[in-house]
Formats: C-alpha cells, structure tokens, sequence
C-alpha cells in the first residue's frame, strides 16, 4: 500500500505548484524595467534631461524651475537707447520696495545692460544690500542733494556686476526732509543732479532705479520729479490696497504740476503666497484694475530673498536658482521688453 506521504519524501509537491522568485512572470519583468529606468534616470544630467518623474509636488517644482533658468539663459534682453528712469515707490512700508529695488537692478545688469541705483532711504538697505560703503562719514546722496556735491563723486561700483552702481544712503539723509524746506527748487534737486550725471558720463546707463522712503515727503518729490517712469510694488494682502488711491493721486499732482513725462508704467505683484486665497484675490483685483500696468510675473515669499541682504548680496548673486531669483529675472525680463511707455 502506498504511503500517503510518499510524495514528499520522493521530493514532490502535494499543494499548489510554487513559482521561484526568478521566474520571468509578469510582475518580476515590470520590476526589472522600474530598476534598470531608474538606474538609467540617475546617469543622466538633471539639468539637461528632458523627462522628469513628475509625480510629487517636489518633482513638479523642480522640473519647472529647471525649465524657467533654462528659458532665462536662452534669452537676450533688448537694451533701451535712451536711460529709463524708475522711481519705486509706495508709501507702505514692508511691500518689498528696496528687495525689488536691488533686485530688478541686479537682474538687468546680469542681463548686460549698465545700471544705477539712487538709495534715497535714510534707512539704506539697498545700499547694503548692494554691498557698498555708507558709513555716517562718506559721501552720499545727501551731499549730492543739500550739499551741491556732482553725483560722479559719490557713486560707488557695487561688487554684485561690472556694470551696477550705486549711490549711497546714509544717516544724515533722515534730516533732508527738514532742510530741504529752506532751499531753492527744493523738488528739483535730484533731476538737476542726474541730469548732469548722465549727460557728463562717460558710459551710457541704460537703467535708473531710485529707492524711495516709505512717505510721500520731499524725498519722495524729488524722486517723482526726477523720474520718467513708476514702478509700484504692492504687497498680496489688503492692507497694501487701502494706500494706493492716494499714492495714485499724489502721482497725478506730480505729473500735473511737476514733471509732465510721468506716468506709472508697472506694477509689481510681491511676497505672493499662492496657498491663500487671499493672495489670489488681491492678485485678481489688482490686474482687474490695472491690466496693463502689471508685471505677469509674480514675486513669492521666499526664505532665501530675506536671507540674500544678510550677506550684503542681492537674491541674484546669492542664489540664482532659487525660486524667487528667478521670478526677478523675469520680472526684468519683462521690463526690459515692455520698453518704455508710449
């Protein structure tokens, strides 16, 4: 009689016939395919590969930064043939005037054009954040506005580019609003000065940036009058709305009384959190209002555009692949191709 366990001692399977791991079933093949694409994913140079594994957040983001520096990179920015003047200015203060300020400057003189920034802050972040001197005992705009003093003998090379230059805030400028009030052509000054700076200039600029104060004094007169052109920057929260009728109408006064050539040629979306619903909402209600002075380009909130001044650099210089630097090189991408208004 057979022995009911015959079969296995003979080495045979009794239950359902088992598959070895390596058996080229369906499963195992796909398997293999995953590995060796992979494998072959990781060979390959992040930056110039065409293909990305876009199936998180992390991968979505990196692959359209990737293709956002490389669009940047492939561009020539068309240099204007005759200066244009900015002053940037909203009399809200912490709507990223002074960030946007040394940053458009900076992303144009990257871009090859040869640029000027007037810090006309008595606080004077753009100076630092240009990294040059402006101790309480050098010479700055100060001089240049109370003092008479030519605008060639305090301009400063900034050591982010070649081709930007700065001229220097200092402490004293906290009381030019005051002695401004006693002087002659008190709201002409600046022009006067920049005028004759440009017109003695061995080199041609291409582009003025002037950083106003966060008020509408004298200070900022003077930029109004020596300006041909106004950027805004409004920061994506309500509050940055509220100020902006008077700013618009104090704008009209200038253009009216002052300086004819005036006008607001852009408006600058900053510190956007698309997260929010509000910032999409302010967002939506500023390009209703003004669709053609706003930027498309939208600036975010990034850590690493706080961090850049810290280090007396731009975003620009400090990290150019970072998201933010890249939204300012296309936001001066922009500019420079919109031209100056008609």
């Amino acid at each position: 009689m057979k022995h009911p366990n015959s079969d296995v001692a003979a080495g045979q399977p009794t239950g359902p016939s088992r598959v070895s791991p390596l058996a080229p079933t369906p499963v195992n093949v796909a398997l293999a395919k995953t590995v060796e694409e992979r494998a072959a994913a990781k060979k390959a140079d992040p930056i110039t590969t065409q293909s990305f594994d876009q199936t998180t957040p992390l991968a979505r983001e990196l692959a359209e930064n990737t293709r956002r520096r490389m669009a940047i990179q492939a561009e020539s920015l068309p240099l204007p043939s005759e200066p244009r003047i900015f002053t940037v200015a909203n009399q809200k203060g912490g709507v990223g005037k002074t960030t946007t300020t040394v940053n458009l400057a900076a992303a144009l003189a990257r871009s090859g054009a040869r640029v000027l920034v007037i810090d006309l802050d008595p606080q004077g972040n753009a100076s630092t954040a240009l990294g040059v001197e402006h101790r309480s005992d050098t010479v700055s705009v100060y001089d240049v506005i109370i003092n008479d003093e030519p605008m060639s003998q305090v301009v400063q090379k900034s050591p982010e580019f070649d081709n930007l230059y700065c001229v220097p805030a200092t402490i004293h400028l906290a009381g030019a609003e005051i002695e401004l009030v006693s002087l002659v052509a008190r709201e002409q000054r600046l022009r006067s000065a920049l005028d004759a700076f440009l017109g003695q200039s061995d080199d041609d600029f291409h582009y003025v940036f002037i950083d106003c104060p966060p008020s509408l004094g004298l200070l900022t007169i003077n930029a109004f009058v020596a300006a041909r052109e106004v950027l805004i920057p409004i920061q994506c929260e309500y509050y940055a709305l509220e100020g902006l009728s008077q700013l618009l109408t104090n704008i009209k006064l200038i253009e009216r009384h002052l300086n004819p050539r005036l006008s607001v040629s852009t408006i600058l979306l900053t510190m956007y959190d698309s997260r929010t619903n509000l910032a999409n909402q302010v967002a939506d209600d500023v390009r209703q209002h003004f669709p053609k002075e706003v930027l498309n380009t939208l600036i975010p909130r990034s850590v690493r555009i706080s961090e850049a001044p810290s280090y007396g650099q731009t975003v620009i210089s400090y990290d150019p692949t970072s998201p933010g630097s890249l939204s300012y090189l296309e936001a001066a991408s922009e500019i420079a191709r919109r031209g100056a208004p008609a």
